[in-house]
């Protein structure tokens, strides 16, 4: 098994404790049962153990969640207990439950506050700035093993900002070297993010600005960092200012590997893991759920669902981090060709599900920039609706996918099977710079959407 917990720090003997916990039905932390965890490593293969838990577990359905990009195990876990609580008062009797986390490896920027988790600063230490605090640090170094001397001159980088264009381009090159982007073959580079491969000062800088705006009151109001040295998120002509866009960057560079991971670990991991619990317990009911680049995980592991199967019932897709094309027979700019998830709706016996907010500034701003290819006309400043994420607008291009407001979806319930598009605005709403309200996703109401959706209610 490849990375085995790599960004959550979980050495053998964590995940040997683990596995025991699981074999006792024993899981610290969550207030609901029966509960067990799938963990994968980052090629897909599963821990067995966890997967035999599972296969013994007393349901009727089994709730799967995939967690997203900002977490390590311990956020994982209290993610899953607080998201999971209300189910067993929203069920009907018949419904006998069953709660499944997915563990894969993530990694967290100690500086991304979680709602109701975190307040502002609780994790990383006040002061750092663009600098990286300790924790983050620690963390780079074990989703990028053996690469401590890179991440030694990009955290000396981050932290004396030097005011040169050549300090700029040394950091660049790093984070290229650390995505593993300086290895893509040149007949793959055009799918390389822009981000990578266009000019590291107007990269920053435009980074620097989307910074700012994700910081900014809602009022328009002067916010945090702008055009001061704050948080550095300043956006003015000095080129210190702009290192706020370079730590950015380097948070880019993990999402990058984070989303492919995130692929990988559904196709090649979650899905076959199903299949066989399908096999073994064909009665089992599965309702998928994701969040962020989760939503990836459980929608990439449609793919290893065979035609005509019945054992998926519901896929719940919460601020979900990739294409809103993902879905679409044909994409819109290019009919020759469709999404990279096209038709998988149809393996879901019952809807695919995505709830979205405008207040998810991680997808609305920075999903935009860092999806756009190299080679792409448009460049890294600009904008089109090509590389707009299913968390922020919905599904798009799929002829008769509803599009329904979340007090429509829980007043009349969703539709019976296929895409559908949920606003979830009304409660996903808060959350500090940069990612707004991307985790904001612990509200009974989507845990309501999840039980129309599986068809479980009373």
């Amino acid at each position: 098994m490849a990375d085995i917990g790599g960004g959550f720090g979980i050495g053998a003997g964590t995940a040997a404790g683990i596995t025991a916990g699981n074999r006792l039905g024993v899981t610290a932390g969550i207030g609901v049962g029966p509960y067990a965890e799938l963990t994968f490593d980052s090629e897909g293969d599963v821990d067995r153990a966890t997967q035999g838990a599972v296969a013994r577990m007393e349901a009727t359905d089994v709730l799967v969640f995939a967690h997203g990009w900002n977490s390590d195990r311990s956020t994982a876990t209290r993610l899953y207990d607080r998201f999971f609580a209300p189910f067993p008062g929203l069920v009907g009797s018949g419904v006998r439950l069953g709660y499944v986390g997915v563990v894969w490896p993530s990694m967290r920027f100690s500086d991304e506050p979680i709602p109701d988790f975190d307040t502002p600063g609780a994790l990383a230490e006040p002061g750092f700035g663009t600098a990286l605090d300790p924790l983050t640090r620690r963390a780079l170094g074990e989703f990028w093993p053996g690469r401590q001397a890179e991440l030694d001159r990009v955290a000396e980088l981050l932290e004396e900002r030097p005011e040169s264009a050549a300090a700029f381009i040394e950091f660049g090159a790093l984070v290229r070297e650390l995505a593993g982007v300086d290895a893509v073959p040149a007949a793959a580079a055009p799918a390389v993010p822009a981000l990578f491969t266009d000019d590291v000062l107007e990269v920053c800088r435009t980074l620097s600005r989307a910074l700012a705006a994700a910081s900014a009151p809602a009022d328009g109001a002067d916010g945090p960092g702008l055009g001061g040295e704050g948080p550095g998120f300043a956006v003015g002509g000095a080129l210190r200012g702009l290192w706020g866009g370079a730590k950015e960057l380097l948070r880019q560079a993990t999402y990058y590997k984070m989303k492919k991971r995130a692929g990988v670990v559904g196709e090649r991991g979650l899905g076959p893991v199903l299949a066989q619990l399908a096999g073994e317990r064909p009665a089992l009911r599965f309702h998928l759920i994701g969040h962020s680049f989760g939503a990836r995980v459980v929608s990439f592991a449609l793919r290893a669902v065979p035609d005509g199967a019945r054992y998926v019932k519901s896929a719940t897709l919460l601020q979900g981090a990739f294409s809103h094309y993902a879905f679409a027979d044909r994409l819109p700019h290019d009919r020759s060709t469709g999404g990279a998830l096209r038709g998988l709706q149809r393996r879901v016996d019952g809807p695919v599900v995505a709830c979205h907010s405008p207040h998810d500034s991680a997808l609305g701003l920075f999903y935009p920039l860092a999806s756009r290819m190299a080679g792409d006309s448009a460049g890294v400043l600009g904008f089109d609706e090509r590389w707009g994420a299913i968390g922020h607008d919905g599904v798009q291009a799929v002829p008769g996918a509803p599009r329904l407001s979340l007090a429509t979806a829980l007043r009349e319930g969703v539709p019976a099977a296929g895409c559908v598009s949920v606003d979830a605005g009304s409660v996903v709403r808060r959350g500090g710079a940069p990612s707004g309200a991307h985790s904001d996703i612990c509200h009974e109401e989507l845990a309501r959407v999840v039980v129309a959706a599986g068809r479980m209610g009373r």
